[in-house]
């Protein structure tokens, strides 16, 4: 499993409130490189979880399911993964429990679209049956997303074909039409729409609900219980960093091009994630919903069944 180690913002964190090494607890935590780790970032520069007595080391990871397996195998304290991922855990039985938002889907400002080539004749949710799609991981948002919308307005979403590709071979593979249609989010839906070559044809999380909660931090269920202090203090600081970044996006700039690689200016101009503040269950039974519907899980469960509260 590949990984890099990434330290943030030392200098600033040097300049919080001296609390002695000997004194800080250790949290070991873990993300993939997306928009809505920038809380963390943040609250890591400004010294916000040293001044709560933590020390987080954070670990970037490739994906939400490295995430997930590397906080199950207990090399990793707390980490953040995909709602859908997180839902399909715990139908499995996995003992995750979630502990704090992360990225939120809002109609208003949305962090993902689905996109056809410029001059394609899909026009419609019935133009996409039988066609393929491409998407980073199957079985997560952006398919059920799509099927939800395509279902919704008219075309059989069970005639879809989904294949799974590198996010970033998927603009090349719109452009010289190996694929038809794609539902994608930041960073590369930017490229792909600063291409000028796609056009878009829907907001496809919409048929899910106008505003739900796409990814979260989460725990083990022995960790929280061994350790509910530091989780209580963990989801303080991300909710206080949370409301900072929301309000705060080009100042977050450079933090989140450190830690996840990608030109200033392509964070700069993309639709940034609004994070959540409050573990709401409304925000995440749609999902549940969905999933059950497109056969992800076997059946829908109440949300507040793994929550912390």
């Amino acid at each position: 499993m590949k990984r890099r180690d990434v330290v943030i913002g030392l200098a600033a964190a040097a300049a919080a409130p001296s609390v002695a090494a000997a004194d800080l607890a250790v949290v070991r935590v873990a993300s993939a490189a997306d928009d809505d780790v920038t809380p963390v970032l943040y609250a890591q520069s400004a010294g916000l979880f040293r001044k709560a007595g933590l020390e987080i080391r954070l670990t970037r990871m490739n994906s939400g399911a490295a995430t997930a397996a590397a906080v199950a195998g207990g090399s990793i304290d707390i980490g953040k993964s995909s709602m859908m991922a997180l839902i399909a855990a715990h139908a499995r039985g996995v003992p995750f429990t979630l502990i704090a938002p992360s990225g939120l889907y809002q109609t208003q400002t949305p962090s993902a679209l689905l996109v056809v080539p410029k001059n394609s004749p899909i026009k419609s949710a019935k133009d996409l049956d039988g066609k393929t799609m491409p998407t980073t991981s199957l079985r997560e948002l952006m398919q059920i997303a799509t099927y939800a919308w395509v279902d919704q307005n008219g075309g059989d979403w069970r005639s879809i074909n989904f294949i799974e590709m590198p996010a970033s071979a998927i603009p090349a593979a719109l452009d010289d039409g190996r694929v038809d249609a794609t539902t994608l989010n930041y960073p590369v839906l930017q490229k792909i729409l600063d291409s000028g070559k796609a056009r878009v044809l829907a907001k496809p999380m919409d048929a899910i609900a106008p505003e739900f909660m796409i990814a979260a931090w989460f725990a083990t269920n022995d960790y929280i219980a061994k350790h509910r202090s530091l989780v209580d203090r963990f989801r303080a600081v991300l909710r206080e960093a949370a409301q900072y970044v929301n309000t705060h996006r080009p100042q977050t700039v450079g933090l989140l091009a450190s830690f996840s690689g990608m030109e200033p200016e392509t964070i700069a101009k993309m639709q940034r994630v609004t994070t959540g503040t409050t573990l709401d269950p409304r925000l995440v039974q749609p999902l549940i919903e969905a999933a059950a519907k497109y056969h992800i899980i076997d059946k829908a469960f109440d949300a507040r069944d793994f929550m912390l509260r």
